[in-house]
């Protein structure tokens, strides 16, 4: 119980600015159940955001209430998968070979590519969240879209480590990756399931989902032969751009 009581905190700490004023200790157990928690963590972050929408809709602009609900996004997860995006952007940009790939990843400046990856994301996902409160869906429909959007995305992560290989034995995302079993990705999946079940709206974005997975782990495989934290956190950002799109045309056409 104590460890993975550890094991949510870390996950908290890991993927979020939320405040934990506990020192938690990293261990082949504890760190099992961080991952364990990924995707009820990125729940979390989902239902504060969706909070944020319900409350705050019928007081403000659309352009604006989509501006601030990105804006609390990104602060919520300290930017950190940005971080990996414009890293990984910089080096698929370079059109340079498999080592100079990696080289340009580790490198702390920002080039020209990492930035024009971040503006198109973030103007996406204003313009898609400003676009689906023109559909008017209801308060309990916003709430469940964003638990699956952002829970799934972190779901992604726990596959992109616990299936694909690592490119290297070392860094932040092999130490995730080498206490990993099939049974913790299982159990990560739990939360998701359960959201499906009683709410079987959103199973669609389960499929779209393990569409987005299947096709970003060939695209990575091919272009970098392995995973590692930046391309983990691109496949988050990338998720929660493709869940949204996903929800738009779902209401676009009126299946919802």
């Amino acid at each position: 119980m104590k460890n993975s009581m550890y094991g949510f905190l870390l996950a908290v700490q890991f993927l979020t600015r939320l405040p934990v004023p506990v020192t938690c200790p990293w261990n082949e157990k504890t760190s099992r159940w961080a991952i364990r928690f990924y995707p009820l963590v990125g729940m979390i972050v989902g239902f504060i955001l969706a909070g944020g929408w319900v409350l705050l809709k019928d007081f403000i602009p659309s352009e604006i209430l989509a501006l601030c609900i990105i804006s609390l996004w990104v602060w919520l997860t300290g930017g950190l998968h940005l971080d990996g995006l414009m890293d990984v952007a910089d080096a698929v940009g370079s059109n340079a070979p498999l080592k100079k790939k990696w080289e340009i990843m580790k490198d702390p400046h920002v080039g020209s590519f990492g930035i024009i990856a971040l503006l198109f994301v973030l103007a996406w996902k204003v313009v898609l969240v400003f676009e689906l409160q023109l559909a008017e869906i209801n308060d309990i429909t916003i709430i469940l879209v964003m638990l699956g959007i952002i829970g799934f995305a972190r779901f992604h992560a726990v596959l992109l480590l616990g299936v694909f290989p690592s490119a290297k034995t070392s860094g932040l995302a092999w130490e995730w990756k080498k206490n990993l079993t099939i049974f913790d990705i299982f159990f990560s999946f739990l939360p998701l399931v359960i959201l499906c079940v009683f709410a079987p709206n959103v199973i669609f974005l389960g499929l779209a989902y393990g569409l987005f997975i299947l096709v970003y782990g060939v695209w990575m495989m091919k272009t970098f032969k392995g995973t590692n934290g930046d391309l983990i956190g691109t496949a988050i950002e990338g998720g929660e751009l493709w869940g949204l799109l996903s929800v738009w045309i779902f209401f676009l056409y009126g299946m919802g």
